[in-house]
């Protein structure tokens, strides 16, 4: 039963009750219509709260298209009669819509979360803000595995609404929730409905998967969009829908999203655990072998792994993290991403129908360091990787040159351009100002550095061929 359906049975039956009460019928109906308002009043509170905080998102991409070979007798037909051969064009532009919402402002910066897919491999992005102004927006790092986004807009000293964050944790099936969002281009279109249900996995659409599943209307366009509780807090972010389905609408739970958020913000890249094993749900028939309701069976173990130095090991049934239960598959997957790198964590499995506790210091899940090169590109329009002894060689790069950063690629009209870096250079030193230049060996050490310098921008001692320059790289506007 929808929430439509389940105002209108309310309704009837204080109609009905007040029917059959010994109170006066009038005075009844007094009552009803009292409760309906009042309900009907905290929709309207809460649309009024957090409507100017959500924004419309627009991008413009550039999509590739593969053509098959045309065969040379086709290409010789145009030929023999005089005609050029037509170009087939293979790059075209595509243009979509999505929504934000403003978390945070900052040194004359609106922050917006928003959905991945939503910007991603986006040429351009506008946004929108509830007033009509219209503002360019920057990348500032992206999580595909949650399909989570965060970008920001130059607003300087105008006073732009602020969502309030919720806690997606301590939601529960059946509350009411209010979505808000773009769909087909309708800005700010408000809908309403129930929490269905919670930590839904398992339907293909992220690597990292526990939505918050509602009835709540939710079309293209709602992507990215604020998901509310009655109190106008946001508890989650519209990311997806079921085709040719009613009332099957999920949202990225906050507190995820504001751990990518806050990632992002400090690290420039999202930090997660990892436990380095291949695991898989506990069958009915294999939970009643063993003796455990839950849990989930370890098939394999990555060999120098956070897991394998912990002493785990295939055939284990893992049913207690932390001392907390083990409910699934992606219930640990959860538990492992949310625990800090470095942390001694203890793990009870039960192996040869014995219960056993091992402690395993938790990992860096790799493939982290990916999505700092992501966020260079996206900030300052290039990319870099590190400087091996075989690119060295290569490269007949000069032998005092212990280390640095290649520069693989820059845009043109970037501030990387602007700054006058060139593919090939090699970065090998950064800093503020050149009293404290300090060695680059690592995406991470320049990141740090980049973040430091702030709005001042950043000096780089940059190798290119035989001699040194330097180029000051600053934050674009």
């Amino acid at each position: 039963m929808n929430t439509r359906q389940l105002l209108r049975s309310f309704t009837a039956a204080v109609f009905l009750f007040g029917l059959f009460s010994s109170q006066p019928a009038l005075s009844t109906q007094v009552r009803d219509y009292e409760v309906v308002e009042s309900l009907q009043n905290v929709f309207e509170e809460v649309v009024e709260k957090v409507k100017p905080a959500v924004v419309n998102i627009s991008t413009v991409s550039e999509v590739e298209i593969k053509h098959p070979p045309i065969p040379p007798e086709f290409r010789n037909f145009f030929h023999d009669f005089g005609f050029p051969f037509p170009e087939i064009p293979r790059r075209f532009e595509t243009r979509s819509l999505g929504s934000g919402f403003i978390v945070k402002v900052e040194d004359g910066w609106a922050y917006i979360l928003t959905n991945n897919h939503v910007v991603s491999k986006a040429k351009k992005i506008k946004v929108k803000l509830s007033d009509g102004s219209v503002y360019k927006a920057k990348v500032v790092g992206t999580d595909p595995k949650t399909d989570v986004a965060l970008i920001k807009i130059k607003v300087g000293d105008k006073k732009v609404p602020v969502v309030e964050i919720g806690d997606s944790d301590r939601i529960k099936v059946g509350q009411f929730v209010i979505a808000i969002g773009n769909p087909y281009g309708l800005n700010w279109t408000v809908t309403h409905g129930i929490i269905s249900a919670k930590g839904r996995h398992g339907l293909g659409l992220n690597p990292i998967e526990n939505f918050i599943q509602t009835d709540a209307a939710i079309n293209p366009g709602n992507s990215g969009g604020p998901l509310c509780d009655i109190h106008g807090k946001v508890i989650g972010i519209n990311t997806a829908i079921v085709r040719n389905a009613q009332g099957l609408g999920f949202a990225v739970p906050i507190n995820i999203a504001k751990k990518v958020m806050d990632d992002l913000l400090k690290y420039g890249k999202v930090i997660r655990g990892w436990l380095g094993v291949y695991i898989e749900d506990v069958s009915p028939s294999l939970a009643k072998k063993f003796g455990v309701k839950e849990g989930v069976l370890v098939t394999k173990v990555m060999p120098n792994s956070p897991a394998e130095k912990g002493g785990l090991k295939a055939g284990d049934i893992i049913v207690e993290f932390n001392g907390e239960p083990v409910k699934n598959v992606t219930d640990l997957q959860l538990k492992v991403i949310n625990t800090k790198p470095g942390e001694e964590v203890k793990i009870t499995v039960i192996r040869d129908g014995k219960r056993k506790v091992l402690k395993v210091k938790i990992g860096q899940m790799p493939g982290t360091q990916s999505l700092a090169h992501v966020d260079l590109m996206s900030k300052f329009g290039f990319s870099v990787q590190p400087l091996t002894p075989d690119l060295k060689s290569k490269l007949r790069v000069p032998k005092w040159v212990k280390h640095g950063l290649i520069v693989t690629e820059v845009s043109s009209g970037s501030s990387a351009d602007d700054a006058g870096l060139r593919e090939g250079d090699i970065i090998v030193a950064a800093g503020v100002t050149p009293k404290d230049l300090r060695p680059v060996k690592s995406v991470d050490d320049l990141l740090s550095i980049i973040k430091k310098a702030g709005s001042s921008g950043v000096l780089l001692k940059v190798v290119r061929g035989e001699g040194v320059i330097y180029v000051v790289l600053n934050p674009e506007d």
